[in-house]
């Protein structure tokens, strides 16, 4: 086989037709119908505290901004994830899940924790090893965090 065989090779590239990648495009809460503030904490803690991680060669923060990018690009809008609150010095984070479509407030909580389990669970779990940060209980149950959802309403 000659080396330059495949020089032409661009023009059968076939681009997919949906190539929008939604964390391109800026956050615009009125796109969205409802709002919830989502505070999580690890289920069974082996830390105390963000900090603490870094013994288990992890950076909490940027675990947490590479999962929640790549959930939001793949929702493509229909849901939102976004950190509003990440200290080192505590042991939880709080994020506002936004969403294009109201949820019945009876499901709410049933239904944000079931999604929230299994979309992003498993990129922390595996993805960026936060199995470590939890002690036998946690990984039995195979439940990494502990979720408390509250409906946001903006009071102005």
């Amino acid at each position: 086989m000659r080396e330059d065989f495949f020089v032409n090779y661009k023009s059968f590239v076939v681009t997919p037709l949906n190539q929008h990648k939604f964390g391109d495009v800026s956050f615009n809460p009125e796109d969205y119908a409802i709002y919830y503030i989502l505070t999580v904490s690890l289920n069974d803690p082996l830390i105390s505290n963000w900090k603490d991680a870094s013994e288990y060669k992890i950076d909490a923060r940027k675990s947490i901004d590479h999962v929640l990018n790549e959930f939001n690009e793949k929702q493509g809008g229909k849901y939102h994830l976004q950190v509003l609150e990440f200290e080192n010095d505590k042991s939880y984070f709080v994020i506002a899940l936004s969403c294009k479509n109201k949820i019945e407030d009876e499901e709410i909580n049933d239904i944000i924790s079931n999604y929230i389990e299994n979309l992003i669970t498993n990129s922390f779990y595996i993805g960026q090893n936060w199995y470590k940060l939890i002690g036998h209980r946690g990984r039995n149950e195979r439940k990494l965090f502990n979720i408390s959802i509250k409906e946001y309403t903006n009071l102005n």
